[in-house]
């Protein structure tokens, strides 16, 4: 007989299996799309426009904006991933199976989100590669951005699991990244520094949390950042926890998943 702690062990690692094979199957939507979106940004952007620019923050144009368009991708595919999975499985009605099984709320939650955090990072690496065809990288602090990579993609696999949580329909799938997460992506300092800005749009801009996250990143590659770095990190975690802690309460009370 399975102990409670084995059961979710076999649980967890069997979710996560599912995830990542549901997303490599198909890798040809999930992984190729992608990796061409971002090289006609770094063709239009970084190499057209961006030698009409010039230097932004010490930098080539191009440099500045690539770590904001890696960011950008693990961003879109790591909510994208878990948003679609889980309401695929409510609406085949399949996880009703898991919710009947004993394997505790944050089991499901955590294989779900790390589902997306995988597919996100497998993304934002892709990405990665295909910029060195057009420039050169350096590397600032390692450690910060594999950090600020986990901690962002898995913020995102979160929101995207409230997202298909509480999704009546398809629709309702690309609502939230539409008119939110492209416009506070495209908003977040992706493309420009925030020192361009006026005082009072700096200060508005502090309100999206995507700054926090691009600036941060910027850092671990160019050390320049509109942002104290230990402010983007305290800000993530605290988003991180609060996401985490609400899709759990929901998931336990089965919102979103009841008619």
């Amino acid at each position: 007989m399975l102990s409670q702690s084995s059961i979710n062990q076999v649980a967890l690692r069997t979710l996560i299996q599912k995830e990542i094979r549901r997303f490599m199957r198909i890798w040809l939507q999930t992984l190729i799309p992608p990796a061409i979106t971002m090289s006609l940004y770094f063709v239009i952007f970084g190499t057209m426009i961006g030698s009409r620019i010039g230097e932004m923050g010490g930098f080539t144009y191009i440099q500045y904006i690539v770590p904001g368009l890696i960011m950008m991708s693990v961003i879109t595919n790591s909510y994208s991933n878990v948003a679609s999975s889980f309401f695929s499985s409510k609406f085949q009605n399949s996880i009703e199976e898991l919710l009947v099984s004993p394997v505790s709320n944050s089991v499901i939650l955590w294989g779900y989100v790390i589902g997306g955090v995988s597919r996100g990072i497998l993304v934002g690496l892709i990405v990665t590669g295909v910029s060195l065809f057009f420039t050169d990288l350096q590397l600032h602090s390692i450690p910060l951005m594999l950090l600020v990579l986990v901690a962002t993609a898995m913020l995102f696999a979160t929101a995207g699991f409230l997202n298909g949580l509480f999704a009546r329909n398809f629709d309702d799938i690309s609502i939230i990244p539409t008119f939110v997460l492209t416009p506070l992506t495209y908003l977040g300092g992706v493309f420009y520094s925030l020192t361009l800005l006026p005082d009072f749009w700096q200060g508005v801009s502090m309100l999206n949390p995507i700054v926090y996250m691009i600036n941060t990143f910027r850092f671990s590659f160019l050390g320049v950042s509109d942002v104290d770095v230990w402010l983007s990190l305290g800000m993530m975690l605290l988003f991180n926890a609060v996401l985490f802690a609400l899709a759990l309460y929901c998931l336990e009370r089965g919102r979103g998943l009841r008619a």
